[in-house]
């Protein structure tokens, strides 16, 4: 082909490309420029001389990436046919571009050098090492020439080892033969990197000081750079051996480098991969050089250079390298140094520590947290724990906690050194936040194993910073809250500083209790500390909070004392009704509404008391009477307490009872106590209210118009009378119980008899008040499924058309967005009308549901035999379900469906669960079958669809709600039929299962995945039978990842391995392998589940097949199937004379065949395949006769020899 040719071609091309780059190109004439190129490098037959000319010195950059990138194409899609010498010319060329076809080192454009390097290293890919021994001696030759070269062979041994090792882009016996042939000759490339590295650093050190010679020193600092990145590529993988030679001379150079401002980063990477290796700990030993002297020193003093030098962004990265360096070292330490092991502790491990001591109280945020799981790791160690320097660092980390615990630095602010660094670290307040907690928690853990070495410390310091605290004057800080003038708002320095105290406390406390021995508790101080904290006054909410958790952490002193139960009672009851402006219990109709910090204060004084009463009964029990006295106070003032409020303080007091442990008087007791609820629930107009839709409606205000949302609201008390009732039944339902013990149980009179199965059973105190108010329960459940009905929907007032809908905090939740962070706890709570309507609803719909979930555990065989049961329920919980919004149908299944099923006696099967379970779920197939249907086409279709103020977000929510019904659906389906042996029941991990919860690898099921019992009666039901299957195996093609692993593993096969004993239709049979292969065409892309899926694949085809042949015409349809290869593997399987061939073999052999349905991701649905051939063998195995297989022993003397005479 004439030159003239190439020329015209290339110019041509230079043309295309310059449109193709610029900016002001149509586009137009950008598509048909590229539309151009692409088919030249596609059809033309002169590739390689045009991609050649187009990447001579004399074109400009970008035409320059053209031309390579085109001999690039060539060598990746063309080079399996091109003649011999013609791979010669390239491969010479390209060589010589590197030798001299680059501008030099500083000028040369990094994406240039980028494209060169791929090209050579996609022709070792190909020919290295059969074709092209002496590829390494050439790149030896090149480094020669000088910077330039040495760099770009940098670049081809980073590629290499990247391709090879770490993407493993290849395929498999060209990856070994290039790992196999690398690693053979490691000595020789880690020599020359390191002499690379030496040489070039050398000369830059000496040459940097020279201005005449700053071209120079730069270049010999470019090679350096990436010599030392091209290290961190190898370190990673290559024998310890290399790393640790020469008396770990590689370690003393990057240590040495740590101190070259330019290298350190760089050298701080190689570090960190070398001292995170993990191997045999004999290898590892050598690593403990780093602690030596001179190691310490480099490290010590290239962390206090980098601090010295102000927050500048490389100096920060550099250190957070270093602290990490630091982190690995201990864990190094840690794995090597055992009972069992010769490795001693380091003389510098003092050293070690003030250093690691440094980092943790350095103003950056993000390197405090960085330390703490090695310190934990540290203190946790069997010998380093017992080590007296380590010991003596206690006292310092937990001072350092004590500052650490301070929620400061947040990056919008200024009042603190750390918001410099979090502006590095954090995108947001928001962001912030989240870490810190996160961290906060951290610091917990690692505190409490601090303290389990030295309990006494911290309780001394939680004692001193407490006592500080209470004599501190308070400094609201700039900002005021908005709950009340001269008030801390979250980000007060008092509050924060009370915060952090009460953290550290509560930590160190608790620790301390479970630590020491009980004469050894310093119960006198504990006793003073607790007098301090009851009587500090403080009319801030958010400090009144904090004292309350103290209040609580001081409270097991108490088991010692029990004469001080009366004043801590009485300290939180005074918090129950805590108000910040005294007036308002005059003046309820006008009161502004109680703050979020206020209300928080009230919850958290009454969960105090509920857990005072739960952990400590014994304790409390002298004291019910006055304890019930002041709860009915309380109570008769009916606006004094919100709902809630009122029930928790029952609820307490149902705790208490429980240690009565006489039946008779537990039941008088609950008696009285829901009388006022019973009065008003059964009531003529309650009964009406709750039985009619409409009179509902109409008595909790929702048919009204509302002139002023905010503070009108004429049925806010009858709401809150339904809610007092409701919240009393679920807090009897869930804390009245009988004696743990059986003997205390008999003598109590709660002991009604024996189970056939010899368990006994018990009845509840409370079943007969709470099984009274049941019919009305049902019926308000009844009322409220009806609620959702077009009729009833359209009487809503004009203010609450939107009373059913979804709050915005659930919202929020469901999209993963995060709470704006001020609000939290400042605003007032200025709920709008319509808002507390959508609480109202919201907050009843759960509880009724709680109850019922709650009732079979708490009142066992009463509530599973009362008459008609299941009919009851299927006309209140399950009607009018059409209409019941995924939103209200998930939390019926979590917490009424799931637990009634989970604690229910086999006895009921038959008549209770079995009638409930199967119309529920032939309903939810047909539910989720369409929604799902609707969101495959909505994706297909994509239309423009404006109809919506917001639809996407509105699509998004609604897509995300089926999915999460979808896996509560699954969930429930799986309890009710799978028992996993050994495995609990995760209820709410199940939930909200986060999308990209990382994919289990994890493919076979689990050996005991058998059907449960209630899983045998289901599928005994014909009808039911059906649903279960059809759902389970029509799930699996629906767009959701987590369940349909979980679906794969756990219930698909134990269900069809039910069935498979009857007679199944071949359509039926074909119709559950070809879900299984559509489950693949959807979710192939993502390893986890595309390895069940194949695993299920082939359990059904290896157990039907022989009795089906229509799943072989199943497998035929598959795309791009060998049909000699499914001969080949049929007849295998159904010659049963024939020796079985490995599982892991045969399974494998059944995923080729199916390759051709396995979806895959976007980016690779249109990507052009690259071809890289096998070369003849270097390593040719010879088959050993079995014989002398199992005699010869490693060195090659046969065991016979022992035998001979």
């Amino acid at each position: 082909m004439s030159a003239e040719q190439v020329s015209s071609l290339c110019e041509q091309l230079v043309k295309a490309v310059t449109v193709i780059m610029d900016p002001a190109s149509t586009q137009r004439y950008r598509l048909e420029a590229l539309k151009f190129c692409e088919e030249f490098k596609e059809k033309c037959p002169i590739c390689v001389p045009c991609g050649l000319k187009l990447a001579e010195k004399t074109q400009t950059a970008i035409v320059r990436h053209f031309g390579l990138q085109i001999l690039e194409h060539v060598v990746k899609f063309r080079w399996n046919n091109m003649p011999r010498l013609e791979k010669v010319y390239l491969k010479n060329n390209v060589m010589g571009l590197i030798s001299s076809g680059t501008q030099s080192i500083l000028e040369e454009e990094s994406h240039i050098k980028d494209v060169l390097s791929r090209i050579v290293v996609e022709m070792i890919k190909r020919e290295w090492p059969q074709h092209w021994p002496d590829m390494l001696k050439e790149l030896d030759t090149l480094s020669k020439q000088g910077e330039t070269q040495t760099e770009l062979v940098m670049f081809i041994l980073l590629r290499l080892a990247e391709d090879v090792v770490t993407f493993q882009t290849l395929p498999t016996q060209r990856r070994r033969d290039i790992q196999q042939t690398l690693t053979q000759n490691m000595e020789k490339i880690f020599s020359f990197l390191l002499t690379t590295l030496q040489q070039n650093v050398n000369k830059y050190r000496r040459m940097k000081t020279d201005l005449a010679q700053e071209p120079k020193a730069q270049a010999n600092c470019r090679v350096g750079i990436a010599a030392l990145n091209t290290l961190a590529g190898y370190i990673d993988w290559v024998a310890l051996s290399h790393i640790t030679a020469d008396n770990c001379k590689l370690l003393e150079m990057l240590c040495l480098l740590l101190n070259e401002p330019e290298l350190q980063i760089g050298a701080a990477e190689c570090l960190l991969i070398a001292v995170s290796r993990k191997g045999k700990l004999e290898d590892r030993k050598p690593l403990m050089v780093l602690f030596g002297d001179v190691a310490m020193h480099y490290i010590l003093s290239a962390a206090q250079t980098a601090d010295g030098e102000g927050l500048v962004e490389k100096h920060y990265v550099f250190l957070k390298r270093l602290c990490q360096v630091l982190c690995a070292l201990g864990s190094q330490l840690c794995a090597l140094l055992g009972s069992d092991s010769d490795v001693e502790t380091p003389t510098n491990f003092g050293k070690y520590l003030d250093s690691f001591l440094a980092f943790t109280t350095h103003p950056s945020q993000f390197l405090r947290s960085s330390t703490q799981i090695t310190w934990g790791a540290l203190f946790r160690h069997e010998v380093l724990s017992r080590d007296p320097l380590l010991l003596a660092m206690i006292p310092k980390y937990l001072r350092a906690s004590m500052t650490n615990l301070v929620k400061v630095g947040f990056p919008s602010k200024t009042d603190s050194a750390s918001c410099e660094y979090s502006r590095f670290d954090f995108d947001s307040d928001e962001d912030f936040n989240a870490f810190f907690n996160s961290f906060r928690a951290q610091q917990g853990e690692v505190m409490r194993m601090a303290c389990r070495l030295d309990p006494r410390t911290g309780f001394q310091m939680a004692g001193e910073w407490l006592k500080y605290q209470l004599t501190a004057p308070v400094d609201t800080g700039p900002m005021n809250s908005k709950t009340g003038e001269g008030l801390c708002s979250i980000f007060s320095p008092s509050f924060v500083q009370w915060d952090a105290m009460t953290f550290f406390s509560e930590s160190v406390i608790s620790q301390m209790f479970r630590t020491l021995d009980k004469d050894e508790i310093p119960v006198n101080d504990g006793i003073d500390l607790l007098q301090l904290v009851l009587n500090f006054e403080t009319k801030d909410p958010l400090i009144l909070s904090c004292v309350l958790t103290n209040v609580s952490a001081l409270f097991p002193f108490v088991t010692y004392r029990p004469e001080y139960l009366p004043q801590v009672l009485s300290k939180l009851f005074t918090s129950v009704t805590f108000e910040v402006i005294e007036e308002s219990k005059f003046v309820m109709s006008v009161q502004a509404p109680r703050t979020r910090a206020v209300k928080n204060v009230r919850r958290h004084a009454c969960s105090s008391i509920i857990k005072m009463c739960r952990d400590y009964p014994q304790l409390v029990l002298p004291n019910f009477e006055m304890l019930y006295n002041h709860v009915k106070q309380l109570l008769s003032n009916e606006l004094l307490l919100t709902q809630m409020e009122k029930c928790a303080l029952m609820e307490a007091l149902v705790l208490i009872s429980n240690q009565f442990k006489d039946y008779e008087r537990q039941k008088a007791f609950l008696e009285e106590l829901m009388a006022p609820v019973a009065g008003l629930w059964l009531s003529p107009e309650m009964q009406r209210v709750l039985s009619d839709p409409e009179a509902f409606i109409s008595y909790v205000g929702a048919d009204n118009k509302i002139a002023d949302p905010v503070l009108e609201d004429p049925s806010g008390l009858n709401r809150s009378r339904i809610s007092f009732c409701v919240y009393t039944i679920l807090g009897v339902v869930k804390r009245a119980r009988w004696p743990a013990a059986t003997e205390e149980a008999k003598a109590g009179g709660f002991l009604v008899g024996y189970m056939p199965s010899g368990s006994p059973v018990y009845r509840n105190p409370c079943t007969e008040q709470v099984l009274k108010l049941l019919d009305n329960l049902l019926a308000l459940i009844r009322t409220h499924n009806n609620l959702y009905t077009p009729e009833m929907v359209a009487r809503l007032g004009e203010t609450f058309a939107k009373a059913l809908d979804m709050l915005e905090v659930e919202k929020n939740a469901i999209l993963g967005l995060p709470q704006p962070l001020l609000e939290l706890y400042d605003s007032p709570v200025y709920k709008t009308v319509l808002e507390r309507m959508q609480g109202f609803f919201c907050t009843l719909y759960d509880n009724c549901f709680h109850i019922l979930g709650n009732a079979g555990p708490s009142m066992q065989q009463d509530f599973y035999t009362v008459e008609g049961l299941a009919t009851q329920l299927l006309s209140s919980a399950f009607i009018n379900l059409n209409n019941i919004p995924d939103y209200r149908l998930r939390p019926m299944l979590r917490v009424f469906v799931k637990p009634l099923v989970l604690s229910c006696p086999s006895e009921y099967y038959e008549t209770l669960v079995c009638p409930m379970l199967g119309p529920l779920f032939t309903y939810l197939h047909v539910r989720l079958s369409q929604k799902w249907q609707v969101i495959n086409q909505r994706s297909m279709l994509c239309e423009d669809d404006a109809a919506d103020d917001n639809p996407e977000s509105q699509e998004m929510l609604e897509e995300q709600l089926v999915r999460l019904l979808t896996r509560e659906v699954m969930d429930l389906i799986t309890v009710c039929c799978v028992s996993k042996k050994g495995v609990e029941h995760n209820t709410t991990a199940a939930v909200d299962g986060d999308d990209d919860e990382a994919m289990a690898t994890e493919v076979t099921p689990p050996a005991s995945a058998e059907l449960t019992e209630l899983g045998k009666c289901l599928m005994k039901q014909e009808d039911v039978c059906t649903a279960l299957l059809i759902t389970a195996y029509t799930s699996l093609s629906w767009k959701d990842t987590l369940s349909c692993q979980r679906t794969t593993t756990q219930l698909c096969w134990p269900l069809l391995k039910q069935v498979l004993p009857g007679n199944l239709l071949p359509d039926a049979v074909s119709w559950f392998f070809t879900s299984v292969l559509k489950g693949l065409q959807t979710h192939g892309q993502h390893d986890g589940c595309m390895a069940a899926l194949v695993h299920l694949a082939f359990q059904i085809y290896e157990a039907l097949r022989p009795r089906y042949a229509e799943l072989k015409a199943v497998m035929e349809q598959i795309p791009d199937i060998q049909r000699d290869s499914l001969e080949q593997f049929d007849s295998k399987l159904l010659n049963p004379t024939l020796q079985k061939v490995a599982d892991k073999r045969r399974k494998d052999h059944f995923k080729r065949l199916i390759t051709g349905c396995i979806g895959k991701p976007l980016g690779e649905q249109f990507r052009k395949e690259v071809h890289i051939r096998n070369l003849p063998s270097l390593f040719k195995k010879v088959k050993p006769s079995l014989e002398t297989d199992v005699l010869e022993n490693e060195d090659g003397e046969g065991l016979t020899a022992l035998f001979e005479p």
